[in-house]
């Protein structure tokens, strides 16, 4: 397939909330820093807010009964934040096409074969780019055929990964008709990007910010809050570390060595400490 290829279905796009402006939202910015560093009760809360605007807003109408599989922000071992959203968000999507005799949703995985250091939050729409289009995304295309998709993710800034994406059906020769959906979508020119950096670590300053999201919260692993742990420097890791429970430290440690972070210089320090812990 050649690059000048374009995806060629219909996309029917969906965001729960709109931001127009770098001070003022209508979700809180609190619990969605929550939400991107581990905190599954508020995913869950996202989860079944979005499907119910989803339903309310676009699906009920434009739904004609066909298969939907559901396909959520790609990752390689460790999930992402948005992952734990659409575990939630496809219990309230079932609910509802079971109440009206349609075929539940199944679900796939988009694969990725890059990991990253960089925060794509602190970038602009080509670093981006230029980042993400050196990866490879792939999915089971044959599961895929004569379905409708649906691709959930937490928040759309620059658009870089809906790029990403229809760019991957095109190459693959997809062309089925497709929902985008986002829990939040930016939709001021005017706002920064960098605003995606500002709400994601809104209430995380330090690393006992995130002790408090793993005492006060359900929390879980996930690729942002594996990093944002490792990328502590020594003393404050190890005194964060020593906190943890045993049953922590084993599920940082396999998260981080099952998504590659070994090949990272920058987090080779904590997770030899990790490993000597542990043993």
């Amino acid at each position: 397939m050649t690059s000048e290829q374009h995806y060629k279905g219909k996309i029917t796009h969906f965001s729960g909330f709109q931001i127009g402006s770098d001070t003022d939202f209508d979700f809180s910015p609190e619990e969605y820093s929550k939400f991107k560093h581990g905190a599954e009760n508020i995913a869950r809360k996202f989860g079944y807010e979005l499907a119910e605007r989803f339903i309310k807003g676009v699906f009920s109408e434009t739904y004609k009964g066909q298969q939907i599989i559901v396909l959520p922000s790609a990752y390689s071992h460790i999930p992402t934040a948005s992952f734990y959203m659409k575990k939630y968000f496809v219990d309230k999507l079932n609910s509802y096409l079971f109440d009206n005799g349609f075929p539940v949703v199944q679900e796939t995985k988009i694969h990725r074969t890059v990991t990253y250091r960089e925060d794509y939050g602190e970038m602009s729409a080509e670093s981006r780019y230029k980042l993400i289009s050196g990866d490879k995304f792939f999915v089971d295309k044959d599961f895929i055929d004569d379905k409708v998709m649906l691709f959930l993710d937490d928040i759309k800034i620059t658009g870089t990964h809906e790029r990403i994406i229809t760019k991957m059906l095109a190459d693959y020769g997809i062309d089925n008709d497709s929902y985008m959906l986002y829990f939040a979508e930016l939709v001021n020119p005017n706002v920064n990007p960098k605003i995606e950096n500002y709400l994601n670590n809104y209430s995380v300053k330090s690393i006992d910010d995130i002790d408090k999201i793993i005492k006060e919260e359900e929390f879980v692993f996930n690729t942002r809050v594996v990093k944002y742990i490792l990328n502590r420097e020594a003393e404050e890791f190890d005194a964060f570390i020593d906190k943890q429970t045993a049953e922590f430290r084993q599920g940082l440690y396999y998260n981080a060595i099952g998504n590659e972070y070994y090949k990272f210089e920058t987090y080779l320090r904590n997770l030899n400490k990790l490993k000597l812990i542990l043993k």
